[in-house]
């Protein structure tokens, strides 16, 4: 096992990621261990079935993720992960209604000219 200082995460992210292909990463925050780091492909969780969809359908639905990057996350064509989100409700494109409205009005505008 390596450790890192959260100093030295942040001055060299690269390095940490580097150090986690090889083996778990333990990042220490003021002498005491904060968190673990662990290379997913060394561990071989994104190769089981399903993992990398839900992975990138919760990071999507969360927020933390844009429809496109969740579609390579989940390694599928952008058309089919956005068919597996509408089945499982999840919405995809996110507006108030005011910007609904706004867009509305552009496209009557739009179609006008």
């Amino acid at each position: 096992m390596k450790t890192v200082n959260v100093s030295g995460l942040k001055n060299n992210p690269s390095e940490a990621l580097r150090q986690a292909r090889e083996d778990l990463v333990l990042v220490m925050n003021r002498n005491q261990p904060d968190a673990l780091m662990v290379n997913l492909e060394r561990t071989g969780v994104m190769d089981m079935a399903g993992v990398r969809t839900a992975l990138a359908t919760a990071l999507f639905r969360d927020g933390e993720l844009s429809l496109n990057r969740a579609a390579a996350v989940a390694d599928i064509a952008l058309p089919d992960f956005i068919t597996h989100l509408s089945r499982l409700g999840i919405p995809v494109i996110r507006q108030t209604e005011t910007e609904v409205e706004k867009d509305m009005d552009t496209l009557d505008q739009w179609l006008a000219s």
